[in-house]
C-alpha cells in the first residue's frame, strides 16, 4: 500500500466519522421535515391524517423547521467541504454518500423504534 491509498482512506475514514456525529443532532431536522410534510401537504393529499391537535397552520412549523433546516444544512456543508477536498471524489460524487452516511441514525431510531 502507497502512501496516498493511505491518506484516501484516512480521510474517507474521517469522513464517515464526522457523518455519522453529525446524524446524531441531525435526526431533529429530519423528524421536522417529516412533520411538516405530514402535517401539511401530505395530509392535504390524502396520504397521511393530521394530528388531531395540531391546528396552528403552517406557518408556526415553518418558523421553526426553516432556521433549524438552514442552521443544519449549513453546518452539514462547513462540515464536509474541507474533507471532501482532501479525497479523490468530486462534490457530486461525495455528497450522496456523506448524506446517506449523516443518516444512518434516523433510519437506526426507524428500525428501532
Amino acid at each position: 500500500m502507497n502512501r496516498s491509498t493511505g491518506i484516501v482512506r484516512k480521510w474517507a475514514g474521517i469522513a464517515v466519522g464526522v457523518n455519522l456525529l453529525l446524524g446524531i443532532p441531525g435526526v431533529v431536522p429530519v423528524w421536522l421535515l417529516w412533520y411538516i410534510a405530514s402535517n401539511g401537504p401530505l395530509a392535504s393529499l390524502g396520504w397521511t391524517q393530521r394530528e388531531p391537535t395540531e391546528n396552528d397552520g403552517i406557518i408556526p412549523m415553518l418558523l421553526v423547521g426553516v432556521p433549524v433546516l438552514t442552521v443544519s444544512v449549513l453546518l452539514w456543508g462547513l462540515a464536509n467541504w474541507p474533507i471532501r477536498r482532501r479525497t479523490t471524489l468530486n462534490w457530486w460524487t461525495y455528497a450522496p454518500a456523506a448524506l446517506l452516511v449523516t443518516l444512518i441514525p434516523t433510519f437506526t431510531l426507524m428500525i428501532i423504534l
